[in-house]
């Protein structure tokens, strides 16, 4: 019997092939179903408030992501680029909040730092928010998935993207946000 050989996107190899494989087979929330409603302890620039998804869905589309843990390596990034790019969520009329388990202490330094006190880090320790939006890592479930979703006002799921990989959540869900923004103006 001949070996499969699976090719491979330029420099990804085939544990982050794998990994692609695996954020995306278990795959959460489909397109078009109702986002689980949440309110969460957040902060935003080091200060803790309450975050109503219901509430910020009045003023416009959400991205919801979920992130494995506040100061590793690939969260940072990703968190940075959300706050570099959050002025066009805005102008589409989007709200950006991101959700790991790390508690509302860690969240408050991760947001000034990482996100440049430019958007909402939800604590969810218990991973009650996460497990509503099938955001588990599987094979850790002790940890958020990489995976972000594009809520409308109407409270539907209108985009999703899952790897964990975090350079293409930022361009993959403002794209989505400015269709959503396109259709309604």
């Amino acid at each position: 019997m001949k070996p499969i050989h699976l090719p491979t996107p330029a420099g990804l190899g085939l544990l982050g092939l794998l990994s692609l494989f695996s954020a995306n087979s278990f795959a959460a929330l489909d397109i078009g179903e109702d986002a689980p409603k949440f309110v969460a302890n957040v902060s935003i620039n080091g200060q803790a408030q309450n975050f109503s998804l219901s509430d910020e869905l009045r003023k416009g589309p959400v991205v919801v992501y979920f992130f494995p843990s506040s100061f590793s390596t690939g969260c940072s990034i990703e968190a940075h680029n959300f706050a570099e790019a959050i002025d066009q969520f805005k102008a589409a009329g989007a709200t950006v909040v991101g959700i790991s388990r790390d508690d509302i202490d860690t969240q408050k330094k991760f947001s000034v730092t990482a996100c440049n006190g430019k958007f909402a880090v939800a604590a969810d320790p218990d991973l009650a928010i996460a497990k509503s939006y099938d955001a588990v890592l599987t094979t850790r479930p002790d940890y958020a998935n990489r995976i972000s979703y594009v809520i409308a006002p109407n409270g539907k799921i209108t985009y999703r993207y899952s790897s964990l990989n975090p350079t293409k959540h930022i361009e993959n869900t403002l794209n989505a946000v400015k269709e959503l923004h396109a259709q309604v103006h």
